[in-house]
């Protein structure tokens, strides 16, 4: 039996098909491998231009970025500033207080050195003691020092500062003692001037400058006159510098202290009543001139 026309084509396309089927699908292959290639193109150059209308505006945002990163930063080294500040106050506070001290050991050493322009010879004891309070006022001119009766601090001793006589013992107890100075209204030191030997008393008042005494009318007195210790009377030996003239009117005498008085750090305590009588009237060598 005879096949129709229409199977009769059918068979003929598909023999055709089978026949050119391998060329097509090779075709078909190297043609998307190509349209592959294309678009890798394609996309770079779209991914370049998407680059370049992004580009300023990433670099818009990322400025304020970069600013708060440098203001991170600037905080930062700010605090750290504040903090290195803060120990170089410290620093300083200390190292001033190392200075306060350092002035106050000096102006100690100062003292110290000034007690020794005077040093008692081996016939006398003496002791150096601090200042722990001046009670001066408009009735008492007197200090209270830090030794007593248990360092050998004895009534009447002499009490004397770098240059010279500022009092002598008048109350002891057992760490401490009262000098009553030269300025009190109940000190009475016998005295001679220098210069001309004349024999008084300086006398205090408690003033700044206490008043010589007992002095006869036709008395020759200059100002700056230096008055010095007698030796009368046994309790100071001669020639402790007690002053010097400092006004003379209406036949009333006064001197000036040979030792300020107002601010004393350290006095030394001399135990001068260890001599006998004769030797008190004998000048003390660390002061006679």
């Amino acid at each position: 039996m005879q096949r129709s026309r229409p199977a009769v084509r059918i068979a003929a396309v598909r023999a055709v098909a089978h026949r050119f089927s391998f060329g097509l699908l090779l075709f078909a292959a190297v043609s998307l491998l190509m349209v592959g290639k294309i678009d890798a193109v394609l996309l770079d150059g779209v991914r370049a231009r998407v680059v370049d209308a992004v580009a300023p505006i990433l670099d818009a945002m990322s400025r304020p970025a970069a600013s708060v990163a440098r203001l991170v930063t600037e905080v930062q080294s700010l605090s750290d500033i504040r903090g290195e500040n803060a120990r170089l106050r410290q620093e300083l506070s200390t190292l001033r207080q190392y200075q306060d001290v350092a002035f106050r050991l000096e102006a100690e050493n100062l003292t110290l050195r000034n007690l020794l322009n005077y040093t008692p010879d081996s016939a006398h004891s003496f002791l150096t003691a601090r200042v722990v309070a001046d009670n001066g006022g408009a009735f008492v001119r007197s200090l209270t020092i830090n030794l007593g009766s248990v360092n050998g601090i004895r009534d009447g001793q002499a009490v004397l500062g770098g240059r010279g006589l500022i009092g002598r013992i008048v109350e002891t107890g057992d760490h401490s003692a009262r000098v009553l100075l030269i300025t009190d209204l109940n000190a009475r030191i016998p005295v001679t001037i220098e210069r001309t030997q004349q024999r008084a008393v300086v006398g205090g008042d408690n003033t700044d400058r206490p008043r010589l005494l007992y002095l006869p009318p036709d008395a020759s007195i200059r100002i700056g006159d230096r008055i010095v210790t007698s030796g009368a009377g046994g309790m100071f030996p001669a020639g402790l510098p007690v002053g010097v003239v400092a006004a003379a009117q209406d036949a009333t005498i006064r001197i000036q202290p040979i030792e300020p008085l107002e601010a004393i750090p350290y006095v030394k305590v001399v135990d001068f009543r260890t001599l006998d009588p004769g030797m008190a009237m004998q000048p003390v060598p660390g002061f006679a001139q």
